[in-house]
């Protein structure tokens, strides 16, 4: 199986996510589980089958989560020095139709889903902008049209 691209701030957050899943969320639902079971009949018993329920997202959350940690290739974005675009590089581009600048961080999958100033490296920008440079043009293939946008500046931050 491929490895899973993350920064380490990604994986920290990753990390951060499944420590309250496995201290805090499991517990707490070992705890509605016990309580609902004390009520009686278990087939009509609507908090026992909803915490049940919650208790199945929660451990298919703790093992995709694992899984995630497991393959994960760590990129420490504070090393990285490079002219072009790369995973991990924080991008300024300018969008000439619109007259405005915006800034992203490329990123891996998960952070891109949680932060709007994060892109996935396998978005439709994300994979645009790899390999390029500041001054050159991405053009961006978008269901509504091409989209072209000047880069201006490339950190790693």
């Amino acid at each position: 199986m491929a490895d899973i691209i993350m920064t380490l701030k990604g994986k920290e957050e990753l990390e951060a996510e499944l420590n309250h899943l496995v201290k805090v969320e499991r517990e707490t639902l070992k705890v509605q589980i016990a309580e609902a079971r004390e009520l009686g009949d278990l087939k009509e018993n609507a908090e026992y089958h909803a915490a049940k329920e919650k208790q199945g997202h929660v451990e298919g959350r703790i093992m995709e989560i694992q899984g995630k940690i497991n393959q994960s290739r760590v990129v420490d974005v504070s090393t990285l020095e490079s002219e072009k675009i790369v995973f991990g590089a924080t991008v300024t581009l300018y969008d000439p139709e619109k007259d405005e600048k915006i800034t992203y961080q490329i990123v891996g999958d998960d952070e891109a889903k949680k932060h709007n100033d994060k892109i996935s490296y396998n978005s439709p920008l994300g994979k645009s902008l790899i390999g390029l440079e500041e001054g050159d043009t991405a053009l961006v293939k978008a269901p509504k049209g091409d989209i072209e946008y000047e880069i201006e500046e490339v950190q790693f931050i």
